[in-house]
């Protein structure tokens, strides 16, 4: 008798672990891939707001180039460290959505700070440049401290949602769709702000951003509301197949050529992503000279490419096959638009608007196949995603404020040379040769790149 109850309960046991093994490697719903996509909406749009209005707003408000390079690059590296020790924590103690949680609070309100004015200057009656700086460069750093941990959590969320390497690009690429939306509502705000709000003083550019900041936060914070209650805790991390699997070695991953060749094609992908973005405002308003108007449309044409292209990429089966080929498809358009950007002159400006059409493409080709490269590296070794994630996101962060300090410390406070039909400036270069130039690494990197579907791969469409 005794050993029935034991055979039906081992059977009992059986029949669930192959059940769970079938979900893990079923193509996700539509609604798990929207609502997932959702819960970065909060980082993208400020985010989107740090990289294209940082660096301007202080400007505007009297520091030096130098300076706003600096607390960009204290905010940058406060990320990247933050992201490895996010990883290891999430590897450790589990619990994505608490972790998403806690960074989307003081993501929300420690940015206001940053775009806020100088309140440790009006408490401390300073007007020292170096004080104001010092101050500046430590709000970015709590800011960035609660981004790295939102990110991280989310992003190492996709590997232990599912199995199914379809649907895992399916999330990357929902994701990648609503970090355009996000981008598209900041520059909306952004345009109403500017336009109600007339910026001829110190007071009113302050009053501008300050806004601005305070409208992204609302909208994010209402898209992140909606994920951490449509969204389940992933479990597949805690269990797989039965067995309680051990954290994963720091040097199981620092053994594996794949993992340096995913993180450079990641890191290369950042860069020009960032970069590009920084850099495009400037580039419209002080190289070509183009009306003020541009400086919200051009992006806005970025952005709905990439919207739609990260749409379309959804309803495609994906082998590692073709994540190279359109990865390298991503960086060959980039070069392109790179070379464009470089020669273009003031007199034929107008075609940048179709230059931003192609970058629009490249970005979305590159950010989804780029991002969906890490879930091939990470496979089915669940107890270190987050250290991948966290890892990549480092030296991402690292290289973009490094890279984005280099070039502000070279760039002058007014523009120069309006005379001239077409100029070599810093902005030039930020703007076109750098992501072109790591574009052309990023292609010779994917060719020797082995990508092998690690788990179940099921030829079917992306979304169910």
């Amino acid at each position: 008798m005794k050993r029935l109850v034991f055979d039906l309960i081992a059977e009992v046991m059986m029949s669930t672990l192959v059940e769970e093994d079938n979900l893990s490697t079923k193509a996700l719903g539509r609604w798990p891939v929207f609502y997932y996509g959702m819960g970065h909406m909060l980082n993208d749009i400020t985010a989107a707001c740090w990289f294209t209005y940082l660096l301007l707003f202080l400007t505007e408000i009297g520091l030096s180039p130098r300076n706003a390079a600096t607390v960009m690059l204290s905010g940058q590296v406060a990320d990247g460290f933050a992201t490895v020790f996010a990883g290891e924590l999430i590897d450790r103690f589990g619990h994505f959505k608490i972790w998403h949680g806690a960074g989307s609070l003081l993501v929300a309100v420690s940015f206001s700070s940053v775009f806020g004015g100088c309140l440790p200057c009006k408490i401390f009656a300073s007007n020292s440049s170096t004080f104001e700086t010092v101050s500046y460069s430590v709000f970015a750093a709590i800011f960035n401290v609660g981004w790295a941990a939102t990110q991280v959590s989310h992003m190492s969320m996709v590997s232990c949602i599912t199995l199914n390497s379809t649907s895992r690009v399916a999330l990357a690429s929902c994701r990648n769709a609503f970090t355009m939306i996000a981008n598209l509502s900041l520059y909306a705000v952004a345009y109403t702000v500017f336009s109600v709000i007339n910026g001829k003083t110190y007071v009113d550019v302050q009053n501008q951003y300050r806004w601005i900041a305070y409208l992204s936060i609302c909208i994010g914070c209402c898209f992140v509301g909606i994920f951490l209650l449509s969204t389940k805790e992933p479990r597949l991390k805690d269990c797989m197949h039965g067995e309680i699997r051990a954290r994963i070695s720091w040097f199981y991953w620092f053994k594996r050529v794949l993992y340096y060749q995913v993180a450079l094609n990641y890191v290369l992908t950042r860069l020009v992503v960032n970069v590009s973005q920084a850099y495009l405002a400037f580039y419209v308003i002080n190289d070509l000279q183009m009306e003020q108007s541009a400086k919200a449309l051009v992006p806005a044409i970025i952005y709905i490419c990439s919207f739609v292209v990260s749409i379309l990429l959804q309803e495609i089966a994906w082998t590692g096959q073709r994540l190279k080929a359109y990865y390298t498809a991503g960086c060959i358009l980039w070069i392109f638009c790179g070379g464009v950007i470089l020669l273009l002159e003031r007199n034929i400006s107008d075609l940048m608007y179709i230059a931003s059409v192609f970058i629009g493409v490249a970005n979305a080709l590159m950010m989804v196949t780029g991002v969906s490269m890490q879930n091939f590296l990470i496979g089915d070794d669940l107890n270190g995603c987050a250290f991948v994630c966290g890892s990549l996101s480092f030296l991402d962060k690292i290289s973009c404020g490094i890279a984005l300090y280099v070039l502000q410390s070279y760039q002058n406070t007014s523009p120069q040379l309006h005379g001239t039909l077409f100029s070599l400036s810093v902005t030039r270069f930020g703007l076109g040769l750098v992501p072109a130039s790591c574009a052309l690494v990023g292609v010779i990197i994917t060719c020797t790149m082995d990508l092998q579907n690690s788990s179940k791969s099921l030829m079917e469409p992306l979304l169910a």
